[in-house]
């Protein structure tokens, strides 16, 4: 498995590769997907290089908190008043970029269970 910096996210992070970024903070940023899955999809990152929420610690909590408060402001920001938020933590569930990030998901009806 890749080390965060080694990613794609990692290089996003160090200027490496353009994004459509919609925030950025110290902790932080926000960007475009390049394959949405609806209308508006966003990906959330941290800076901090995090492989999945299964490596998460008690000392990253105030993070992962502002990952989900930024979340919630760029789907506002967005003029979304309804969306989903995912974070896959591992290949099996999904996880394909091994840099923990938060999608979200909106601008059309969402089904459940999602897949």
């Amino acid at each position: 498995m890749d080390q965060p910096s080694a990613t794609i996210f990692g290089r996003i992070l160090r200027g490496e590769i353009p994004c459509d970024q919609v925030h950025s903070d110290d902790l932080c940023i926000a960007f475009r997907d390049v394959q949405p899955q609806a209308p508006v999809h966003i990906l959330v990152i941290p800076r901090q290089p995090l492989v999945n929420l299964a490596d998460a610690t008690a000392e990253d909590a105030l993070l992962l908190g502002h990952l989900l408060l930024v979340a919630a402001q760029v789907a506002q920001q967005e003029g979304l008043t309804a969306w989903r938020t995912v974070i896959n933590s591992g290949a099996e569930a999904g996880q394909t970029v091994f840099h923990l990030h938060v999608h979200v998901i909106g601008g059309r009806p969402l089904q459940w269970p999602p897949g």
